[in-house]
């Protein structure tokens, strides 16, 4: 059995609250119950957090307890030459996921820090992006 992280960053936690017309109108919460559904075989484990070190901190401990991680950094993809550099030192696959495209929306959002790490970059395809990531990580 696979076992794969998926860590969320800020204001994730809002969905279906947070711009429904660009993030939709469920919840993480309840999207990952059809996830794991989807994906019975896989072991599917859930972070999120508003706060960079917290991702900082999970990241690091997930190459010791995951086999993947799929990364959502939100806000943070833009900024983090932290979350960078964490990366760098995993020796797992990561996935990069972006519920909206962020090549379509505003300038500064069309940059990432996590894209040169990253096995594959989602983008655009709402929360579906997230399972398109685990069945990537499931055929590795």
């Amino acid at each position: 059995m696979k076992n794969i992280l998926i860590i969320n960053g800020p204001n994730l936690n809002l969905l279906a609250k947070r711009e429904p017309e660009i993030y939709g109108n469920v919840s993480f919460e309840d999207f990952l119950i059809e996830l794991r559904q989807e994906f019975p075989d896989i072991e599917i484990s859930y972070y999120q957090t508003n706060h960079e070190g917290a991702i900082i901190d999970k990241l690091q401990a997930a190459a010791d307890t995951f086999e993947a991680v799929i990364l959502n950094a939100a806000a943070y993809t833009h900024t983090s030459i932290a979350i960078s550099d964490t990366l760098k030192m995993l020796n797992i696959p990561i996935v990069e996921v972006h519920i909206s495209n962020i090549n379509q929306r505003e300038e500064y959002r069309k940059f990432s820090y996590v894209s040169n790490h990253a096995a594959l970059i989602i983008m655009g395809e709402g929360l579906a992006g997230y399972a398109k990531a685990v069945s990537f990580l499931a055929n590795l």
